[in-house]
């Protein structure tokens, strides 16, 4: 039984593998394995993890069973929109899928900002479990974005959004 709470540094490199497995099983076959290590040093550094980790304007939970970390979700308040939180992170391990962390961890997010009025995601286009988790969760395709993450990445995405609860 897996249960959802807030992360603590002592999670972080248990989180940084359960991240780095998480990111081989869904885009090596569409990135390449050398971009999607790339990916993973950049994105998941101690440090990079860190510093989401200690934003005051954000949460990072994970869902253990007392020995392992099976799922973790990273949503921060958007600098940019108004009334909007961000959903950056919501891995589950591979062998752990469709056994409801991710729900338990999504439904945890959705209540950590009371002052937002929409939450917001990028999803890999090709990621068809994804984009069907967050369709059956109540998000819609708002529009695309060629250059998802940092810089000019060339990686695609679909912006997805939902109306919270408010």
């Amino acid at each position: 039984m897996y249960f959802v709470r807030t992360a603590g540094e002592r999670d972080l490199e248990k989180v940084r593998a359960l991240l780095a497995e998480s990111f081989h099983a869904t885009y090596d076959g569409l990135h390449g394995r050398a971009r999607v290590d790339d990916l993973i040093a950049h994105l998941f550094s101690p440090a990079a993890l860190k510093t989401r980790l200690v934003r005051k304007d954000a949460e990072f939970l994970v869902a253990d069973d007392g020995r392992n970390i099976g799922g973790m979700g990273y949503a921060a308040m958007s600098q940019e929109l108004t009334k909007t939180v961000m959903l950056h992170l919501l891995y589950v391990s591979p062998p752990l899928q469709r056994q409801g962390i991710g729900r338990d961890i999504f439904a945890e997010l959705e209540t950590c900002f009371p002052d937002a009025e929409i939450m917001r995601l990028e999803v890999e286009p090709q990621n068809a479990a994804a984009i069907a988790f967050y369709l059956t969760h109540g998000f819609t395709e708002v529009g695309r974005n060629e250059n998802s993450g940092a810089g000019q990445s060339g990686i695609p995405a679909l912006v997805l959004e939902k109306r919270l609860a408010g």
